[in-house]
């Protein structure tokens, strides 16, 4: 049996151009659409959520079909089991919080025991048991996405869609946010579609990675595997690198340092103390790589590690260069100028040692 997945399979004019995609997303996890203003992440969504229609569309969520124009199938949107979580969390202002929640809950069918256990835990796992009483009005930005999140939740969704949940936030209330995103990321068992134009939110939550640009899909796949090819396009690449994920090995409190241990070794970084075994994501972007040819000593520098190049890819029309490099058996990605490229005589196959600072190492 195959597993549980997304297939969406869309053509549709919107201004400017034609959205054209046939995906076949994971059925759990976060599957981020990234791309520039207007290249049709939104529209995708609200295709999927028979906001609008696609003639000729088909679209199957875990084996249930929602569109199937070639045998004129289409749920309308009431339906359909998802939950969407706009910019503006949309609460009923006149409402208590518990009250929005209890709304959200009442499309839910049927309502049994186990829905009522699931209300209590979505409470839980979003913090919002303090903020029962209050009214929208009365609730930061970041507080009230946690609940706009909570009543999407309570629905009991097939699929979560979340149209750029955070654009509108500052950035206080944004890292406010996002240790709640981080457990709802842990903890769902159903897909999440995220739309965003924030590389950090992406390397942060998502499990895969869709590039969108003029309504076509440009690159399509796992997370850590899409950020290290070598041909991402040029909306992604000085904003996107390595993700890693490890596990707390060492802390050192008065320096404010942890040792992440990895597939490819260990990494110092940056952090508040963190208790040891903890899983952590962490992130390189390409641009703090450094190559050297031979590991240097006296150095400032703290995350020193063999390498081998597998990859060079010379970016036309400028003077840098990507380097795809394996560093035992994690894929990273280097950017350095086309004179490092030619004074250190790199090609693939060359052993070398990648220099990153601990404090350009992203949490």
């Amino acid at each position: 049996m195959s597993p549980p997945a997304i297939h969406v399979r869309f053509r549709r004019p919107v201004p400017g151009f034609t959205l054209d995609v046939d995906l076949t997303l994971p059925g759990r996890g976060v599957t981020a659409l990234f791309g520039p203003s207007g290249s049709g992440k939104t529209t995708l969504l609200r295709l999927l959520a028979g906001l609008e229609r696609a003639p000729g569309g088909y679209s199957e969520v875990n084996g249930e079909v929602w569109q199937d124009d070639a045998r004129r199938l289409f749920v309308p949107v009431h339906r359909r089991a998802l939950g969407y979580v706009f910019q503006d969390a949309a609460l009923f202002p006149h409402l208590s919080v518990a009250q929005n929640l209890a709304y959200g809950q009442k499309r839910r069918r049927p309502v049994t025991p186990s829905s009522q256990a699931d209300h209590s835990a979505v409470i839980e796992l979003l913090g919002l048991r303090p903020l029962l009483n209050r009214r929208p009005p009365t609730l930061s930005g970041g507080e009230r996405q946690r609940v706009a999140i909570g009543r999407a939740l309570l629905a009991g969704p097939r699929l979560l869609l979340m149209d750029e949940p955070l654009a509108s936030l500052d950035h206080t209330r944004k890292r406010e946010i996002l240790p709640y995103l981080d457990r709802l990321h842990a903890s769902l068992e159903i897909p999440v579609l995220y739309v965003t134009h924030s590389p950090d939110e992406v390397t942060r939550l998502a499990d895969h990675l869709v590039l969108l640009d003029a309504g076509r899909v440009v690159i399509d796949g796992p997370l850590a595997a899409t950020l290290s090819r070598l041909d991402l396009p040029g909306f992604a690449t000085d904003d996107f690198g390595t993700v890693i994920e490890g596990n707390v090995l060492a802390c050192d409190p008065a320096h404010r340092l942890l040792t992440l241990r990895f597939t490819g070794g260990d990494l110092r970084l940056i952090h508040e103390p963190a208790p040891l075994g903890r899983s952590l994501r962490v992130q390189v972007l390409a641009r703090d790589v450094s190559l050297t040819l031979k590991p240097p000593s006296d150095t400032s520098i703290l995350n020193i590690l063999p390498a081998r190049i597998t990859a060079i890819n010379l970016l036309a029309d400028t003077g840098h260069v990507r380097v795809g490099l394996d560093v035992g058996g994690t894929a990273f990605t280097a950017r350095i100028t086309r004179y490092s490229h030619d004074h250190l005589a790199l090609r693939p196959g060359m052993g070398v040692h990648i220099q990153i600072k601990a404090v350009s190492v992203l949490a």
